[in-house]
């Protein structure tokens, strides 16, 4: 009988002969794989970004196999085994629940997540923004920081004040610029975003899935600007800014009515 179960265990049978045979996977080190880890994830992440069931499929195979092999490796070294992180993590689940597996009650998600800290905190966390790595790029990690804040009622009640104080970092910004300060500029710049970011949460929007979902949309349409200058003949390193500026316009008017 094929089974979840069945294929877990195939994929774990797997790695064993990778790990035995093969020249190049028996090499491999948590270190080597680090790189290759985050860029499956990303590749991963990439997938989400375009509701792409089918490399979303692809790419959860890769990094659960990545997640198997740090499990192979760690076995090796005698500091844990598949069983046990497998049984960690249901524990931690479990033990993070009360609601399901206890006796807490719950009203919404909000009540569960701010649960989820104060078990945290518990269980020796030092501070709730415990948790958030250090590696996480820089907008997700601010958007952590800020979930991780309001559970414990840091944070703002209404959306205008946030705005507010959008307001008042963009303020603090001119200030700095004005003063031809670069160390502030930079420090000010940084707080506009951090504030900014946290106006997207109170607006229900991943701030990152945004920038990203901009990041992609320049790309198309810049990239359409360059195929028209092409077809016209020219280069865009020949062309003023204005002439790029009216060809960006058009590419913006032809995607609007496609």
């Amino acid at each position: 009988m094929d089974t979840t179960g069945t294929a877990f265990l195939r994929l774990v049978k797997i790695m064993d002969d990778l790990r035995e045979k093969c020249p190049w996977d028996r090499k491999q080190t948590i270190h080597s794989l680090r790189s290759l880890t985050i860029e499956e994830t990303y590749e991963l992440a990439d997938a989400i970004t375009e509701n792409d069931w089918k490399g979303i499929k692809e790419e959860l195979g890769d990094v659960m196999l990545h997640m198997v092999f740090y499990a192979k490796i760690g076995q090796e070294q005698g500091a844990f085994s598949l069983k046990e992180v497998l049984n960690g993590v249901c524990e931690k689940l479990i033990a993070r629940h009360p609601h399901i597996y206890g006796d807490v009650k719950v009203n919404n998600e909000e009540d569960v997540k701010r649960n989820w800290e104060k078990l945290k905190l518990k269980e020796g966390k030092k501070s709730v923004l415990s948790g958030v790595p250090v590696s996480l790029p820089a907008t997700v990690k601010a958007i952590r920081l800020q979930e991780k804040a309001k559970q414990v009622g840091f944070e703002w009640d209404e959306t205008s004040q946030v705005w507010n104080k959008v307001q008042e970092e963009m303020n603090e910004l001119q200030e700095a610029i004005q003063q031809n300060d670069q160390q502030a500029i930079e420090a000010e710049y940084g707080d506009l975003i951090f504030s900014l970011i946290n106006y997207a949460r109170f607006l229900h929007v991943d701030a990152e899935s945004a920038l990203e979902r901009t990041n992609r949309k320049f790309i198309k349409r810049f990239t359409q600007m360059e195929e028209q200058a092409t077809a016209g003949g020219k280069n865009l390193q020949d062309m003023t800014l204005e002439e790029m500026d009216d060809l960006w316009n058009e590419v913006k008017r032809q995607n609007k009515e496609s």
